[in-house]
């Protein structure tokens, strides 16, 4: 297969090139998954569930994306307090992981990053999904209009095309749908996005200290800062969380004006990431209790991103959705976390704002709102399907649905709609919609209305 990608890569005169190879068509499947992370493990497993033949790429050295190389230490709610909504192939993530004593010693949903790896590569395996680690989708090629016939991947053993019947994006950032030509937005009106966190892994933390002083962990911030202990007050201090006897996993710091499409911008917030964490060190030893004689581990080999692209699809969820708590007749699924948008700015102003924000667009028990099957059928494009944090929505709904426990409930529906269309010899809008959420509750997932 001969295939030509025309890189406007500026040299040092300000000239583009033209750059093309014959590469090989390494596979032909039903289904091809861009990203092994909780959008993409969910996706690959359902279609393959279904019958279909599956190709993932997973550029990095694990699946899981910021479960396990990104050390996010915890999961956020896969329920509404009443129903498990992140039902079937989350739950059965979540129930794996807990019995193979990967969510640490407390109760909750804590990560062991080492365990969740090997619970992901076990549900790819045993699904019967083809994939490899350190594949990068690079390019795509269009059959016609709107329609994707390859995917190009780059790895060690060099450039190799994946022709499929159906495409799923689980990138996160949407890269395969916005170069197959979706349209998309980024962040606020202004173009700010939320910053990233370089999550980390810390040994020595005396929990039974830290039990016995309750209280926020960016309660001394402000006077740690005017101490100079910080570069920027960042009052914004998720914390950290035992995933171990005497390991803390940190969701702590922030890089402002991170882009992850850009890696320019990811390798200078990568930096800055690793050496914000000395500062943030210094902080928890000598302003909060039990955390004297803590130990930088490991800090994670992915820099933790929340928002970039937010493909544009057939319908939009939004903010009056949560508010009206939607029910849609397309559902495949509901969520319930709150929305949770990070300030761009490390200003009093914008945390106020977050703060006025997170505590009053948030859900009480068994409240939820619904996610129609619209938002994963990108505009112009009739074989692509999104799951995952680039998902159709405004700004307010990509600040709940972003958590993982959502992309699982988007990528198991993009992966059954997936298989759907590939079995019935159709494009994402050719299946019926109720044929569709009859499988999703066959594989356990919540549909209350369906």
């Amino acid at each position: 297969m001969a295939t030509r990608t025309k890189a406007k890569t500026r040299s040092r005169k300000g000239k583009t090139l033209s750059f093309e190879r014959r590469i090989p068509v390494r596979h032909a499947v039903d289904v091809f998954v861009a990203g092994g992370g909780p959008a993409g493990i969910a996706a690959a497993v359902a279609a393959a569930r279904q019958g279909a033949s599956v190709f993932l790429a997973e550029k990095h050295t694990c699946l899981g994306g910021m479960g396990t190389a990104g050390l996010i230490p915890v999961f956020m709610q896969f329920s509404d307090g009443v129903n498990l909504l992140a039902a079937g192939i989350g739950e059965k993530v979540l129930t794996r992981l807990r019995e193979a004593g990967g969510t640490g010693p407390d109760s909750g949903a804590t990560i062991r990053a080492e365990v969740l790896k090997r619970v992901y590569d076990a549900l790819l395996i045993e699904a019967g999904v083809d994939f490899t680690f350190e594949t990068r989708v690079v390019a795509v090629e269009n059959a016609g209009p709107g329609e994707l016939d390859l995917a190009v991947c780059a790895a060690k053993s060099g450039l190799f095309a994946v022709r499929a019947r159906m495409f799923i994006d689980g990138t996160g950032d949407g890269d395969l749908a916005a170069w197959a030509g979706a349209p998309f937005e980024k962040g606020d009106a202004d173009g700010h996005m939320m910053p990233g966190t370089l999550c980390s892994l810390w040994a020595d933390v005396d929990w039974d200290t830290v039990r016995k002083h309750p209280g926020p962990a960016n309660r001394h911030v402000e006077q740690a800062h005017k101490e100079k202990v910080f570069a920027h007050c960042d009052r914004h201090l998720p914390g950290m969380w035992r995933v171990g006897e005497h390991v803390g996993g940190g969701n702590i710091g922030h890089t402002f004006g991170v882009d992850n499409t850009d890696e320019r911008s990811v390798t200078e917030a990568l930096i800055w990431g690793r050496r914000m964490l000395l500062e943030y060190e210094r902080y928890y030893k000598e302003y909060l209790e039990g955390y004297e004689k803590m130990e930088l581990v490991a800090t994670g080999s992915l820099l933790g991103v929340r928002e970039t692209r937010r493909i544009l699809g057939d319908y939009v969820l939004c903010l009056d959705d949560f508010k009206s708590q939607a029910v849609f007749d397309d559902e495949i699924g509901r969520y319930a976390y709150p929305v949770d948008i990070h300030p761009s700015q490390p200003t009093a102003r914008t945390y106020k704002a977050f703060e006025k924000e997170f505590r009053s667009l948030r859900y009480g028990k068994g409240e939820s709102y619904g996610i129609p099957y619209r938002i994963l059928t990108p505009r112009r494009l009739k074989n692509v399907l999104v799951a995952g944090r680039c998902v159709s929505s405004d700004r307010y709904l990509q600040g709940s649905i972003r958590v993982m426990p959502g992309c699982y409930i988007t990528g198991q529906a993009a992966g059954v709609a997936g298989a759907m269309a590939v079995e019935q010899q159709t494009h994402t809008r050719g299946i019926a919609i109720a044929e569709l959420q009859a499988r999703l509750k066959a594989m356990g997932a919540y549909l209350p209305h369906a």
